[in-house]
Order: C-alpha cells, then structure tokens, then sequence
C-alpha cells in the first residue's frame, strides 16, 4: 500500500490491488499446512520465494486484477455505474505485470535480511539464505508503515509525501539494523574473551559472513581433536535494533551470549565474569551413532535442512530406547531455556525415538 502511493500509482487503476495482491502471493504455500506442519515445513519460502515464483506468481496477479477490471468496467456499464473515479484509466496489462513482480519481488527481499531466511534459488538449489539483520516481526518498521498509511490520506500530494517518508524511514531502519548487526559481532572478542575458542579452520574465514547459507557441511573437529569454532552469528532481538544475541557454535555445543549495544559495561575487562551482561547459554550438540542414525530419517533430513543451528540431544531410557531431539538455537531467546519456550515455538523442535535395533519408532516435529 505505500508503494502504491508513490508516483507508481501514476500507471493507473488496479495499481495498489496488483501491488497488494502480489506481495502477499508468495505466501501462498500457506496452504502445504493441509498436509500438516512437517509438509508446511518442507515446502514454506521455497519455490514460491524462488526465480519461478516471483515471475509466476507475479504473472498470475497482473492476470487476475486485469481480468477483474475487465468484468468490472462490463458491469459498471451495464449497471451504468461509471468508473470508479473520473478520467482515471485503467493500468495496462504490461504494467500490471512490472507492478505485480515489483510485489513480489519486495517481499522476498524483505524476507532476506530476517533470522528466518528464504530460499532465494529454489526450486532449482533448496539452499536457505539470510542476513540477520531484522526479527521475524519488527514493530517498529510495521509502526512506520502503519503511520504513513494513517495519515495524510487527504490528498494525493499528502499521500505520496508520507510514502516518502516512511521509505525512508524504512531505509534508516535497514541501515541501522546493519551497522548494529556488524557492531554485535565486533564485541565477540570481549564477551566471551578466552573462553573463546579456536577457529576449527584456521585458513577460513573467520566466523561470519554477510549472507548466511545453510545447510553446508561443516567441520566439527579442529585438526588437534580439540573444542573449536565453527560459526558465529548475531541473530537480532524484538525489542530492540541495539540488542543482539550472539550465537557461537562450537564443535561440540552452541554457545549463546545477550549484548546490548548500547550498554557500554561489555567493554569492560572479563575478570568480572559474574555481570549479567556476560551470562552464557550453553546447549550441548552432542552427535552419537544414534544421532546420526535418527537424521536419516525423513523428519531428520527435514529439519537439519531447516535448521540452521540444530542442537542435538539425546537421552536413553531403562529400555535402551533413545530419544533424540534436534531444537534451532536460533530462535532461543536470551535468557529463556528452550525446554521452557512457549508450546508456540515448539515448532522449531523435531523429535526422533531409535529402539535398541536402531530400528525408527516414533517421527514427529514439535514437543
């Protein structure tokens, strides 16, 4: 709708419906969650967040508004309604499909940068990809968008002026985020001083990289045996563009660490290790022969393609049965145990039961 407000309207009626109707039709997998969450899972930013999709999808919308039009304009002038606004035209059927894919193409681009992720290249690389820069749901640029819609609908000079403003308000948020986000992870030396382990690949990068890709193979094991860094990540918060968690995996568990950026107290020395600032989740990933004979299965496969950071754990039974169970620490928030998350978030847990046979008992996604 904001973009709809800008001088694009210009192209004529159906503009803001090919724009609405567009950038929310790639969420169209929606559906999949006929067949279950595993099905929802397997399938949600996949090809509809894709090259096909943009282009289909965005093909599909422009059809839809311009045949609307059509059957429109034929009643208005049976019923001899007249259109919907004088000496307003109708877009073309061309611009209707440039607009439709600008729809489209915004909202895997506002994907992107989130926690989440999207598979940019599906179906054609089942890849994820992400940049961590914004939370799933951003209040603050969802109250920017709400605000300019609120107002100035008075005139068309009132709209397209808030629209500008709240691009660039929405710009500035995308910077600040950025900036942060490269900030959160230059403080990785001081939160976590000499517990911080070795890179498992000295000749790698080291750490991090701009845009995240998952799942790829990845070392566990330094060349000495010895615990060592795979990753590190900076996985943004709700509340706060300056508050960040800071997730580092490690060769045998993932290692999680709060900072607020705008607290200054993380700069100080690590001999205070007791400072709130500087408390440390810790959730052990532990892969046995029986871990990684239950990520064979189908539900297995599944998620550790999802996940980005599986904790891996498991747990035996008097009957030798064991129950392996994978959560993604990406979406533990600082603070909060993930066995203590709400049944909500249980959605990013995917559970596996193994008999004495190492025969699969039980599959299933949640608690």
């Amino acid at each position: 709708m904001t973009i709809a407000r800008t001088p694009l309207s210009r192209a004529g009626r159906g503009t803001a419906v090919a724009l609405v109707l567009a950038s929310n039709a790639p969420d169209i997998d929606i559906v999949t969650l006929a067949r279950g969450t595993a099905s929802y899972l397997k399938w949600h930013r996949g090809p509809t967040h894709g090259p096909l999709g943009i282009i289909g999808l965005g093909l599909v919308s422009a059809a839809l508004v311009w045949v609307g039009q059509r059957a429109y304009d034929r009643w208005s002038t049976t019923r001899d309604a007249g259109p919907l606004s004088t000496g307003e035209h109708n877009a073309s059927f061309g611009m209707l499909v440039v607009l439709s894919i600008v729809g489209t193409l915004l909202h895997v681009a506002m994907d992107l940068p989130t926690q989440y992720g999207t598979r940019l290249l599906s179906p054609f690389d089942w890849r994820w990809f992400s940049i961590d820069l914004m939370p799933i749901v951003d209040v603050y640029l969802l109250a920017a968008l709400v605000a300019g819609l609120l107002f100035g609908r008075q005139s068309p000079a009132a709209r397209q002026r808030n629209a500008a403003i709240v691009l660039v308000l929405m710009t500035a948020n995308y910077g600040l985020r950025a900036v942060e986000h490269s900030q959160a992870l230059a403080t990785v030396p001081q939160l976590f001083g000499p517990t911080l382990a070795a890179p498992c690949d000295p000749q790698s990068h080291d750490g991090w990289r701009p845009i995240d890709v998952w799942p790829r193979q990845r070392a566990t094991t330094s060349s000495t045996g010895k615990r060592c860094l795979v990753e590190l990540a900076a996985m943004p918060t709700f509340t706060s563009p300056f508050r960040w968690q800071i997730v580092a995996e490690v060769s045998n568990a993932y290692e999680l660490r709060d900072v607020d950026l705008l607290d200054l107290r993380w700069r100080e020395p690590d001999e205070d290790s007791e400072a709130p600032w500087r408390t440390t989740l810790r959730y052990p990933n532990i892969w046995t022969p029986t871990v990684t004979r239950a990520a064979e299965t189908d539900l297995g496969q599944l998620f550790l393609g999802f996940s980005r950071f599986p904790a891996a754990r498991s747990a035996v039974d008097p009957h030798g049965v064991t129950t392996v169970r994978w959560t993604d620490v990406r979406f533990a928030s600082g603070g909060v145990a993930l066995e203590q998350r709400r049944p909500g978030a249980s959605f990013f847990t995917a559970t596996v039961t193994v008999g004495t046979d190492g025969q699969i008992l039980q599959e299933r996604l949640g608690r």
